[in-house]
């Protein structure tokens, strides 16, 4: 797991002073309770890290961001396939981009948005190809 960055810990920390509703002197005096200091701004990463904590105790919850992209609108027909393609770049924990680039790859096309239904259905086996292969290095 990466340790995030005093930038990404202090952005963290003032959306969940907004998400939470807190007044800047209950923000304030949470701050000096945790830390001892009344500023985020002089708070060490081991410190934004704990007011982090103590903000989700006491219910913050991040909003999950979307990391692996959009899923791509396809004619009905290719749906299925489509449902079968997202499963399978989930439980690789592959990114839209990933099938994308093997629909470049095998026919060319840029975007699944724009592969027919029996481009979609090659991309879905490369994609079980690279699961097994996946699985026989593990």
């Amino acid at each position: 797991m990466r340790e995030e960055s005093r930038a990404s810990l202090l952005a963290k920390l003032h959306i969940a002073k907004k998400d939470l509703g807190l007044t800047d002197d209950i923000y304030r005096d949470m701050l000096e309770g945790v830390t001892g200091k009344r500023s985020g701004a002089d708070l060490s990463v081991k410190e934004l890290v704990a007011v982090i904590a103590e903000l989700r105790a006491k219910g913050w919850q991040p909003k999950s961001t979307p990391r692996y992209g959009r899923k791509p609108k396809v004619r009905g027909a290719a749906k299925p396939q489509l449902a079968k393609v997202e499963a399978l770049l989930a439980d690789n924990g592959r990114p839209w981009a990933y099938a994308e680039g093997i629909a470049k790859r095998m026919y060319g096309v840029e975007k699944l948005e724009w592969c027919d239904e029996a481009q979609i259905s090659g991309v879905m086996v490369a994609l079980v190809k690279d699961a097994r292969r996946r699985k026989g290095k593990a």
